[in-house]
């Protein structure tokens, strides 16, 4: 058995973690000097009374560093830089401490790595640093601290690593908010582009096979009452493309297997073609009935644009539909946009679209879905 990816990226996330929004750190970086540096004076000021140039510059410096950290450590800079900055920082807190200062003032130093590093990092640095605190205040008892001071920071510290992981937690569901928004735009359009695809594609060839149809019935003056019923169902074909695109963006059409067959019928019909259709889908298990009628939307639509054929035959199962012609049979070079849709569509379902054409004696295609295979409804 494979290991998990999620599982991998957990573990990857302990040593780096997701970039944070430029323009939240950009607003960080605006806020933080102030109230860092009244963070920092607080215990700076009484720590620094009384010491030497030396205890004052390494405090002055720490201080510096300190609230310079939203521009070295937030995850928008690269990792080198940030653990060479998080190591300064260390290495000032430690300094500070060794040459009088109070454990308090590692907190400094041991907070921002907790907000700011992946959280291995974070254990590394300041585990060693609060480690090293305890260890120091035990020896030099009453000098940098009690025991009770220790904990104190031992506590804050643990506390931030807390909140820090819980912060990159937030910027990992973030950025995976917007990946999944991104991914839905994408599925929208192909699902809006899919639609349209079979809904304009049928009807606008049916409206041009009944306009043509209608003109050579004006022309000839044949027989005016059938060109003037075939204009008028050209209306009514183009009423309800319309509909349909608006009901399609609006995702609230559904495709029906009778209608189609309906509407099959009277297309083939304009273009004098020979239509053997089923007179009822009755046998069709009722949640393959709107994906099988996209099929014999489409299946129609190439039927009158290519196929050349002057029969068609439809045939239905309880799984299956088959669509066959007589004409020119020839393969497609690459699959157009409307035999991938139905691909799509019947992937969907678990089903599968077979098409095998014969030159000269035809063409054929088949959806099936298998028995076994339950199908949701949406």
């Amino acid at each position: 058995m494979g290991r998990s990816t999620v599982d991998s990226d957990d573990r990857a996330g302990w040593w780096s973690d997701t970039s944070t929004s430029r323009a939240r750190a950009a607003a960080f970086r605006r806020r933080w000097p102030v109230l860092g540096a009244v963070f920092f004076l607080a215990a700076a000021i009484p720590s620094g009374r009384g010491e030497g140039p030396l205890v004052i510059g390494l405090l002055a410096v720490y201080g510096a560093c300190y609230m310079a950290f939203p521009f070295f450590l937030l995850p928008h800079r690269r990792m080198p830089v940030r653990l060479t900055f998080a190591a300064v920082l260390v290495v000032l807190g430690w300094a500070v401490l060794v040459t009088g200062g109070s454990v308090y003032m590692l907190l400094y130093t041991t907070v921002v790595i907790a907000l700011s590093l992946p959280p291995g990092w974070v254990l590394l640095f300041d585990g060693l640093s609060v480690a090293g605190g305890g260890l120091l205040v035990l020896l030099h008892a009453g000098v940098h601290g009690t025991p009770g001071d220790f904990g104190t920071v031992f506590g804050i510290t643990s506390a931030m690593f807390f909140m820090g992981r819980l912060s990159q937690t937030v910027r990992r569901l973030r950025q995976a908010n917007e990946e999944i928004a991104a991914l839905a735009v994408g599925a929208e359009r192909e699902r809006l582009a899919r639609d349209l695809h079979d809904i304009l594609g049928h009807s606008l060839t049916t409206i041009a096979v009944k306009a043509g149809l209608a003109r050579r019935l004006i022309e000839s003056a044949a027989d005016p009452e059938r060109a003037v019923t075939e204009i008028r169902e050209v209306e009514g074909l183009a009423r309800s493309a319309l509909s349909d695109v608006r009901a399609t963006v609006s995702e609230y059409r559904e495709v029906s297997l009778s209608a189609e067959l309906v509407g099959a019928r009277a297309a083939l019909r304009a273009a004098e073609i020979e239509a053997d259709l089923p007179s009822a889908v009755d046998n069709v298990r009722p949640e393959l009935q709107t994906t099988f009628g996209y099929v014999l939307r489409e299946a129609v639509t190439n039927v009158l644009r290519h196929s050349g054929a002057s029969r068609v035959k439809v045939r239905l199962g309880r799984n299956w539909l088959e669509i066959t012609d007589n004409g020119r049979g020839v393969e497609p070079g690459v699959a157009g946009n409307g035999l991938r849709g139905l691909t799509e569509r019947l992937a969907q379902v678990g089903g599968t679209l077979q098409v095998r054409a014969r030159p000269g004696e035809g063409f054929q295609l088949r959806a099936e879905v298998p028995a076994t295979r339950p199908v949701e409804v949406s």
